[in-house]
């Protein structure tokens, strides 16, 4: 029997050259699709996003996007702030096509004027954190991407998220802003804590440098854990096992340390950690009375 032809995959324009849209343009490719357009704020900064790419593509800076050449999807991934002005440039174009967006916190609608047009339109948001562009498929493999959009998009959004090995899921576009507070708490929110962890060491008389390779360990240690578990059971530690005078010592070092950002989180996440435990309402006193 003669092979089946492959159904070629769609052209694909990119509208920010950033780490995100970078790494998509990185792995796209490396998955078969073509690479049409890159966009970013300055001409330059598309190049050297071009540059990771064995083929040609149009390079524009952001004031050249009604030069865009067609292609059969433009992913969006600027900032937030920015996309409504997009949708509104290439609302000008003489050609349709599907756009998505990759915020997280906002919904397609943002994109409505380009619906108007005769657009398809959704958003494909990477529950991921993309820290290098050049990694492109390794950076995004096997992660969740959350969808939405009409059926036509949403169906084109799952095959990209599919091909890049990854997971879709859908939730409703009103709870785009709590899902990415959520993320935001996950991730960026991680990081601010992991930092306060590295001063109240430093203040022990470690530098940032081993203060990192103490913690590091921990930190995955914990991840390991809720792996497996639900967080009620991968919690470790004082508050998990009640050590009231314990806490009294962690509240009197914050105190003299002056380590007051590292005192209110400590207070706010031992509450939450007590509400885990379900117990030790002593503890939960002492917290609310610092």
């Amino acid at each position: 029997m003669p092979d089946r032809k492959r159904k070629q995959k769609p052209k694909v324009s990119i509208i920010g050259s950033g780490r995100l849209g970078t790494a998509l343009a990185v792995a796209l490719a490396g998955r078969g699709y073509s690479i049409g357009s890159l966009v970013a704020r300055r001409a330059q900064k598309a190049r050297q996003a071009a540059s990771l790419l064995d083929a040609e593509v149009q390079v524009l800076a952001a004031k050249q996007l009604r030069s865009l050449s067609p292609a059969d999807v433009f992913l969006i991934t600027v900032p937030d702030d920015q996309i409504a002005g997009v949708a509104g440039a290439l609302s000008s174009l003489s050609f349709t096509a599907t756009a998505l967006h990759t915020s997280g916190a906002l919904s397609a609608e943002v994109l409505a004027p380009l619906r108007e047009r005769g657009w398809h339109i959704g958003s494909v948001h990477p529950l991921m954190a993309v820290s290098d562009a050049r990694e492109g498929d390794g950076a995004l493999r096997g992660g969740y991407w959350s969808v939405e959009g009409d059926k036509t998009t949403l169906r084109l959004a799952k095959t990209i998220v599919s091909d890049l090995s990854g997971k879709s899921f859908s939730i409703r576009s009103e709870d785009k802003p709590l899902y990415h507070a959520a993320a935001v708490m996950a991730a960026g929110n991680v990081v601010a804590l992991f930092d306060v962890a590295l001063e109240m060491l430093v203040q022990c008389g470690l530098t940032r440098k081993t203060a990192r390779s103490v913690l590091l360990p921990l930190i995955a240690s914990t991840i390991h854990n809720l792996e497996t578990k639900d967080p009620a059971q991968a919690l470790t530690g004082t508050f998990a096992r009640g050590d009231v005078e314990t806490v009294k010592r962690h509240l009197a070092a914050l105190k003299n340390k002056d380590l007051a950002d590292a005192l209110k989180l400590y207070r706010l996440l031992g509450e939450r950690s007590l509400k885990l435990t379900k117990k030790h309402p002593q503890i939960t006193q002492i917290l609310k009375s610092v």
